[in-house]
């Protein structure tokens, strides 16, 4: 569509200087309605969004029924949302993968940050793992398509719109075969381990690369030390830890699935004997260790996020308090805790002062050694808080001074 015919949306004074400071998002309550009404249009619909002046700002598409009413794609008004234009955008954030990694095993579109609002596409090689977040690159999804076939000719791209984010945006629930045929099991390399997962089944789309780089920092501290793996998932923490020459791995998780696919990881890879998993609620499993007496050299706790939403910082807050203490009390003296998060509405310094707070509890005194993010095949918007999410901790937990 040409941009002539194409809709605007109108922002109320002084509502664009959050856009023009690099943001990507509209609210709705940003928007003069009075000038261009967003009831009517259709859920995901191509704009050009306006200051109040009438000034282009750029071109995007919006959602009349979403609290975030629009996202810009593109400063460049006039720019079409085409084919041509989706292959640009997936070509540079395959430059930036390429650069990084030597292995096809990366995220390769991480939404705002990589000009695709909307988008979250995850690489297992010849395979994609795509989540569709929006209605307006729901929209696009053909276009998404044929330029991923344009830009890596995989052998097949599997739908995982399943997140709760599509509810939000009126979108249904579903995953699906969109190109190709797809294999039961998909291979991931990470940091020199080998595994396999179900894209299918398994959480999110079937692996977590955001904690790569926390996880190779990991193994520089585990040579002949017990580990505990909490939310194991399949193994990404614990395998790679024995790899790196760990003792053994106590694997935690609630998914009886998850740690049947560690365990045939971990037998794939020859230490399949230095692993015991533990299946059920991690607060419950670790209470019992606890009571079991058991001891580890290294714990860690890479937890989902337990502050999905602001108004659950409270009772997550007290969730990560409560899971840190028993993580610190499970420790051996002088062990190392590596404490996660992956909500974004957790500040590091609170997660920092709970695992401070921890330590004092239990008459412990803790160094901060390492303070990780997320890696950068899920680069950071310097203009959107919300593209920076994670955080790793790791703390040598000594006796007290």
């Amino acid at each position: 569509m040409s941009e002539s015919n194409l809709p605007r949306i109108r922002l109320k004074a002084k509502e664009e200087r959050r856009i023009k400071g690099g943001h990507l998002w509209v609210y709705s309550n940003e928007v003069d309605t009075a000038q261009s009404p967003l009831q009517g249009l259709e859920p995901g619909v191509e704009v050009i969004f306006e200051e109040a002046s009438g000034k282009p700002l750029g071109r995007g598409y919006v959602n009349p029924h979403s609290l975030i009413c629009g996202r810009l794609l593109t400063r460049d008004w006039k720019r079409k949302l085409d084919q041509k234009f989706i292959a640009g955008r997936l070509q540079q954030a395959l430059a930036l993968r390429e650069r990084v990694y030597t292995e096809p095993y990366y995220r390769l579109v991480y939404g705002d940050s990589d000009g695709l609002s909307g988008l979250v596409i995850d690489r297992f090689g010849d395979y994609l793992v795509m989540q569709v977040n929006t209605a307006g690159m729901e929209r696009l999804l053909p276009l998404l398509l044929a330029a991923l076939e344009s830009v890596l000719q995989p052998k097949g791209i599997l739908l995982r719109n399943d997140s709760p984010s599509r509810e939000q945006e009126g979108l249904a629930l579903e995953v699906k075969v969109a190109l190709g045929e797809w294999p039961e099991t998909l291979a991931v390399q990470e940091n020199g381990v080998a595994f396999n997962t179900s894209a299918e089944s398994g959480q999110k789309t079937g692996w977590f690369y955001d904690h790569r780089e926390n996880r190779r920092e990991l193994m520089r501290w585990v040579k002949g030390k017990r580990v505990l793996d909490v939310f194991s998932y399949i193994g990404g923490w614990g395998l790679q830890a024995l790899a790196a020459g760990a003792e053994s791995l106590a694997a935690v998780d609630a998914s009886e699935q998850a740690l049947d696919q560690l365990q045939a990881n971990a037998d794939q890879q020859g230490m399949g004997d230095k692993v015991t998993c533990y299946e059920g609620n991690a607060f419950d499993v670790l209470q019992a260790l606890l009571e079991q007496g058991e001891k580890f050299d290294v714990v860690v706790l890479a937890p989902p996020a337990f502050i999905k939403r602001k108004k659950d910082y409270k009772n997550g807050l007290s969730a990560y308090s409560k899971l840190n203490n028993l993580g610190l009390r499970l420790l051996e003296k002088n062990g190392l805790l590596v404490s996660a998060s992956c909500s974004m509405h957790l500040p590091e310094e609170a997660l920092l002062d709970t695992v401070r707070a921890g330590a004092r509890h239990v008459d412990r005194h803790a160094q901060l050694l390492f303070r990780g993010t997320q890696g950068p095949d899920h680069p950071i918007h310097p203009a959107i808080p919300e593209t920076h999410y994670l955080k790793a901790l790791f703390f040598r937990i000594n006796p007290a001074l």
